[in-house]
């Protein structure tokens, strides 16, 4: 565990945490999207600046002084593993959305986890990757795919 003495942020932290090389090895995939994520609170709320009990400006919301200071501005932007970059959260939607099977199959991998009660195994690849041929065919929509993994012989035998 690095020593992250000293960091004021959340990128900081993750920054000494990555200077470790085992740790950097998840932390290029992992940290991105969390990044990211960093504009939402941790209620799902919308959210331009951190928040702090420290150094910040006072926070006044319909007429209420709040408890807590504005911090620091949030820094949603970084770098994909690939190199494709991206400022916030709405850009990493539109570079994630340029590969539609990966999405679909990872929604059906978990979709079917859910339905089952455990995960495809590596058996399952093939009929996995069925579901999310035929899906494609009907251009990915949701409800084909809970149609298509309920007809699936993944479904009736688990």
């Amino acid at each position: 565990m690095p020593d992250t003495r000293g960091t004021t942020t959340i990128r900081q932290q993750l920054a000494k945490h990555r200077s470790v090389e085992t740790c950097a090895a998840c932390h290029v995939k992992i940290d991105p999207p969390g990044f990211a994520l960093e504009s939402f609170d941790v209620i799902g709320g919308w959210r331009d600046n951190y928040r702090t009990s420290g150094n910040g400006k006072p926070v006044t919301i319909n007429g209420r002084k709040m408890s807590y200071l504005e911090g620091p501005k949030v820094d949603p932007a970084d770098v994909l593993p690939d190199g494709r970059s991206f400022k916030d959260i709405d850009e990493l939607k539109q570079l994630l959305l340029t590969d539609k099977d990966l999405i679909a199959r990872a929604l059906t991998t978990k979709l079917l986890t859910y339905a089952t009660g455990g995960p495809p195994e590596k058996a399952d690849r093939a009929e996995v990757a069925a579901i999310v041929d035929r899906v494609r065919g009907k251009d990915y929509g949701f409800r084909s795919l809970v149609q298509e993994i309920v007809a699936s012989p993944l479904f009736e035998r688990k």
